[in-house]
């Protein structure tokens, strides 16, 4: 029975309970005792977890902190204790973030096991009683409630009304009616109605079961292990930034060794002498202040993304959300708010239209675009009156917030009454109930029998329309009671359910005189009065159709997943604008599993919509996206989607209404429950990704130019190095904690929303970026040799000269940060300095602390400088501007064969 169990869904219930060896009389304590022994407690495996030492540790493991490391051991080596101080104190709080990260993001499986039930009513030793749900078996007869969270998988034996929430199983918007009698062994998840499942929800009516599966047995227990084999992936920035790092390791390698070479073999150095300059090259070229930019860039993503309603829990899931290519959205809370809101109201002459969506009292009813007013309309009055007193839910405002406590069929029919102002209590009172015939999906309605303090009496009927129909002999109009046009309604009803609406009837009679008694029978005599037939949907919300249509307009594709019919899962996809060019592409659950996995890739390149989607199907689909070459972004807010989260590149949970497991399976948390915040999300994240490149992009050339310096020292034979390796380290610090930190700050450029995302497989620096950087670098090699040659001629002493050169580096390096701002996009003067103060703040900071380097006598013995005179500076400057004239018309010169390309391929 637990390697291979039956279709418990599609055997009766005496069959059920031959093969669990159980009887309707329940176990004894000592039989219950003995399977547990066999089965275990009705509890998930607590998922194997690394010891805090071995995390801390694991914290070293990343390339970024290698190259940090590697910085440190160089300054150490160089006796510059003061930088390996601070380069080591930056690795060390990356641990500590990334120790209390992981502490967080492990809690995934803990999650779901906390949506156990801890208490259950049990039939043990022939009597009823109430256990710790831990101590459930199968075989266990066992009863539900209304309120109660099912403790474990459940054949129903009894039900009365019995309804179930299994959103967070199967993304099913409504709550599932469930029975007795058998189903088929191949029915989906979300058909098993003779199926409760645990850690789902009872809405509504009463039921009685026989358990048949426990702990990581249950369905909950096996999405758990499926969340458990799902390996998370790298983001696309911490693969390239791999990448870059053994490229640029060796590079500087290289270099450092193929220099080393020629002044010892070709210009006759020594070779320690050689040797003190191959490490000065390293240290020149190891761009040891990178790795904290980039760190730093993430972290003021965060707090960006943090203010627009995105919590981010992983640092590189910031940049990785620029990337993303294809969105995969869960539909029931994500795309839609979860709230189910009646939107049409048939009556026997007219189709109103109700504006308005979720449980909010707001909105207005309207037929052919017109504002029809409630108090003018008698029978809307009725429609009201009905819905708020055949009704067993209750609405409650928490803040700005509605809430509902029970069915949301009937949170929908309150909210509806109260858009037409009535107000469900003050109903309650005028018209208390006398009696009722709960809703059982056996009969499909629901009745209740009122009474006015003046004795009239009336009995309101909703439920399904064929079985209510069936009931009615009238329809209401405006001139009195008519025969009821059933085929008129019936059509009508079409057109409504082709939309994806979910239909309600609502029908009422008077009482007989005297009656305080409702029966059946009462009901099945018929003579009802058809009032209206509600559309129902959980409709999508508004601001997500407009970030649907942003993201499309940024070149991402919008994919929905749902546990929805596949005719509801196309009307909402159809709504929400997935595919603008016409109707969207459906493909059922049933035919996931019918496609291999090559055939899946190909299917998911031309379809929207996923309906009927099991947490099996979330995961082969977003790796079938993945394996088209798609970076993916999945979001969700039920168990069922938590493989998926971590699977996927980023996982995007929502934050108010979505499982703790999917928060804790994700990398950004959305504390808004709005999918329009994730549009926002995906600028940020391009903002970052773009800002990240900016630093790579001025920083390389700063050590390139350090670098060239040397080489060209060594290739020209010169007998003293025009920068020393102590000063290599003070440009190199200078410039990463003042200029490259600016650039973490720049706002997002205009056209960042309008470009389509980048590719994923594209390395960090583009074949531009390398040019840029060679073209910088050979500017600044050549201006700092240049100065310290044209110095040496004037017989100025070497340490004024080595102190120019410094200068001019740094002077060059903060014009350029100028032209940083817009890696193609030219940079007005009078905006070099605006939209991001930090630019002004840190070229401030970087002249104040170069006048102490060539100023302070401290300095000049630590460095080894000299003051410059007036016109040193002059020439300096001169420089500096004509870094920043030259690279601006580089800009232009780029953007003209871009151009060029463009127009050559369109002919």
């Amino acid at each position: 029975m637990t390697q291979n169990p039956p279709p418990w869904h599609a055997l009766d219930g005496e069959a059920v309970l031959v093969r669990l060896d159980a009887r309707r009389e329940g176990l004894t304590s000592e039989e219950a005792a003995r399977r547990r022994a066999r089965f275990g407690v009705n509890a998930l495996p607590a998922p194997r977890q690394r010891g805090p030492l071995m995390r801390f540790l694991l914290q070293f493991h990343d390339l970024l902190i290698y190259v940090l490391l590697a910085s440190a051991g160089v300054t150490a080596f160089m006796g510059h204790w003061v930088d390996t101080g601070v380069i080591l104190g930056v690795v060390v709080i990356n641990a500590l973030i990334g120790f209390i990260q992981e502490g967080k993001a492990k809690a995934a499986l803990e999650a779901i096991r906390g949506l156990l039930s801890p208490r259950a009513q049990v039939l043990r030793d022939g009597r009823r009683q109430e256990v710790d749900a831990a101590e459930l078996v199968p075989g266990d007869i066992i009863f539900l409630a209304a309120g109660d969270r099912v403790p474990a998988d459940v054949r129903l034996l009894s039900v009365k009304g019995l309804r179930v929430d299994e959103a967070l199983l199967t993304g099913e918007s409504m709550p599932v009616d469930k029975q007795v009698a058998a189903v088929g062994a191949d029915a989906p998840l979300i058909d098993r109605s003779t199926m409760a499942w645990s850690g789902t929800l009872v809405t509504s009516g009463q039921g009685m079961g026989v358990v048949v599966a426990t702990g990581a047995l249950s369905e909950i227990g096996r999405i758990s292990e499926l969340l458990a084999d799902v390996a998370p992936l790298e983001t696309p920035l911490l693969r390239r930034m791999a990448q870059f790092g053994r490229w640029l390791t060796v590079l500087i390698l290289t270099i450092a060794g193929a220099t080393f070479a020629y002044g010892t073999l070709l210009k006759g150095f020594s070779a320690s002498e050689m040797f003190l300059v191959a490490v000065g090259l390293a240290v020149a070229a190891i761009p040891e202040g990178l790795p904290a930019i980039i760190t730093i860039t993430l972290a003021v993503g965060v707090q960006a993304m943090a203010k627009r309603n995105a919590i981010v829990r992983r640092l590189p899931a910031v940049e990785a959300l620029g990337a993303v290519t294809v969105i995969v959205s869960d539909k029931t809370g994500t795309l839609t708010r979860n709230e189910m809101t009646v939107q049409v109201l048939l009556t026997a002459e007219r189709s109103l239209e109700v504006t308005g969506v979720g449980y909010a009292p707001e909105g207005c009813f309207q037929a052919d675009g017109k504002e029809v007013l409630p108090e003018a309309e008698p029978l809307l009055i009725e429609v009201a009156r009905l819905s708020a007193l055949c009704n067993d839910a209750s609405l409650h405002r928490e803040g700005d917030e509605w809430r509902l406590s029970g069915d949301p069929t009937e949170g929908a029919l309150l909210t509806l009454a109260m858009k037409v102002g009535l107000d469900p209590g003050f109903e309650a009172e005028a018209w208390p109930r006398t009696d009722v015939i709960p809703f059982e999906s056996e009969h499909r309605f629901m009745a209740t029998l009122h009474h006015d303090h003046a004795g009239h009496g009336v009995i309101y009927l909703k439920g399904a329309p064929e079985r209510i129909l069936a009931l009615c002999h009238w329809q209401w109009t405006p001139t009195g009671p008519r025969p009821l046009d059933a085929q008129r309604w019936h059509s009508a009803m079409a057109r409504v359910a082709a939309r994806g609406m979910r239909l309600l009837a609502l029908a009422m009679k008077p009482a007989a005189p005297g009656q305080r008694e409702l029966r059946f029978q009462d009901v099945e005599d018929g003579g009802f009065t058809l009032l209206a037939v509600a559309g129902l949907t959980d409709p999508p919300r508004e601001e997500a159709r407009r970030a649907v249509a942003a993201c499309l307009a940024a070149g991402i594709r919008v994919s929905m997943i749902t546990g929805d019919h596949a005719l509801t899962a196309r009307a909402i996809g159809n709504q929400l604008g997935l595919r603008p060019d016409g109707e969207v592409r459906v493909l059922a659950g049933s035919e996931i599993d019918a496609l291999d996995d090559a055939g899946l890739r190909q299917t998911v390149r031309e379809t929207e919509v996923f309906a009927r989607a099991s947490p099996e199907h979330k995961l082969r689909l977003v790796q079938a996206f993945q394996a088209n070459g798609e970076v993916v972004a999945m979001t969700g807010d039920g168990v069922n989607d938590a493989p998926a989260l971590k699977r996927a590149d980023v996982g995007v949970a929502m934050g108010r209404k979505g499982t703790e497991a999917a928060k804790e399976a994700a990398e950004i948390v959305l504390a808004d429950d709005n999918f329009a915040t994730i549009a926002s999300a995906v600028e940020e994240g391009r903002t970052i990704y773009d800002n990240i490149r900016k630093a790579i992009v001025f920083i390389l050339p700063t050590n390139g130019g350090q670098a060239g310096v040397l080489v060209a020292a060594v290739l020209l034979g010169l007998d003293v190095l025009p920068i020393t390796p102590v000063q290599i380290l003070w440009v190199n610090m200078v410039t990463s904690v003042t200029l490259a930190l600016a650039l973490a700050f720049e706002p997002a450029e205009p056209d960042i929303m309008q470009r389509p995302p980048r590719n994923p497989r594209e390395p960090v620096l583009s074949t531009f970026m390398l040019w840029r950087v060679a073209f910088v670098s050979v500017l600044l090699v050549g201006a700092s040799l240049g100065l310290f040659l044209w110095e040496l001629a004037r017989a100025t002493p070497v340490e004024v000269a080595r102190t120019a050169a410094v200068n001019l580096l740094m002077v060059g390096e903060a014009f350029y940060l100028l032209n940083c701002r817009r890696l193609l996009r030219p940079v007005p003067p009078w905006q070099a300095f605006t939209g991001n103060r930090w630019i002004a703040v840190s070229v401030g900071v970087l002249l104040l602390l170069q006048l102490a380097f060539t100023y302070a006598p401290v300095m000049q013995r630590l460095f080894h400088t000299a003051p410059l005179d007036v016109p040193a500076w002059s020439r300096i400057l001169l420089f500096g501007l004509a870094v920043l004239v030259l690279v601006e018309l580089e800009k232009k010169v780029v953007r003209l064969g871009s151009q060029l390309k463009a127009l050559m391929k369109k002919r």
